[in-house]
């Protein structure tokens, strides 16, 4: 009997033992999600409708990825960008803007891409009740003073563009002063049109589309130059990887789908 009982405790504790000898198996732990990241990106004014819905689809692509946009004339966000406001990734309406903040070494190197065309068209509130029909047409009426046009300041590109209009009809700005009437940015002269408020408005193909107005007339390349919305990251970005991989979107199939609703024409 103590035979036996010194067996059976000769053999409990050899598996005591082993059991010690053998190493825990660490329990697998699922991937890590990618970290929440706010991406602010200042864009054109005239990408309002287009950027808001790419940002909803975006969504669903990168959950983790919150977009924060900021929209204004290309000019006022060139300035805030100057005067250290935060932000990841910036689209103009005009190479000018980009040009002066890549010279300053504002762009991050390599990311600067023509993402965009638009047109610069001749818009007019409903029923054209002054019966504008065509650039030709106008330039006549601006200088017999018989029209009131609204037009971006010159400090905005849809302005800048209506200048080089001007330039092209031989046409001095200050001396058809009392035919115009400003905005500050696109949004601003597009209201102007479709409130009635003026008889025609310089503003581009898709701010016509989105608010629904009629144009009599387009501005060809030779008029005003082709109308090309650069984006890029900025060198300042905290997120530069995720504001690559967004821009990047912006050239996908779904989101050239958004913008050729409304009469972009992608370029990436």
């Amino acid at each position: 009997m103590k035979k036996l009982v010194s067996l059976l405790l000769a053999m409990a504790m050899a598996a005591s033992l082993a059991a010690c000898g053998q190493k825990e198996e660490p329990a697998q732990e699922e991937a890590p999600e990618g970290e929440a990241v706010e991406l602010t990106v200042f864009a054109a004014a005239s990408m309002t409708e287009t950027l808001d819905e790419i940002i909803t689809l975006y969504q669903s692509v990168a959950p983790q990825v919150t977009i924060v946009p900021s929209y204004a004339s290309s000019g006022d966000l060139l300035k805030q960008i100057q005067e250290g406001a935060v932000c990841d990734l910036f689209i103009s309406a005009a190479p000018k803007q980009m040009d002066t903040l890549e010279e300053e070494g504002g762009v991050l190197e390599g990311t600067r891409r023509d993402l965009l065309e638009n047109k610069v068209t001749l818009a007019i509130p409903e029923g054209n009740p002054a019966g504008i029909e065509s650039f030709d047409q106008l330039s006549q009426l601006l200088q017999s003073g018989d029209v009131l046009l609204a037009m971006g300041n010159s400090d905005v590109p849809v302005g800048q563009y209506t200048q080089k209009i001007f330039a092209y009809y031989g046409i001095d700005e200050a001396a058809v002063s009392g035919c115009l009437t400003y905005g500050s940015d696109v949004k601003e002269v597009t209201t102007q049109v479709s409130e009635n408020a003026v008889d025609c408005g310089v503003i581009y193909a898709t701010d016509a589309f989105s608010a629904g107005l009629s144009t009599v007339d387009e501005a060809t390349a030779e008029m005003c130059g082709q109308v090309i919305y650069p984006a890029a990251v900025l060198a300042q970005s905290q997120h530069s990887e995720e504001a690559k991989t967004f821009l990047d979107y912006l050239s996908s199939d779904d989101a050239k789908a958004v913008f050729e609703s409304v009469g972009f024409t992608p370029l990436g």
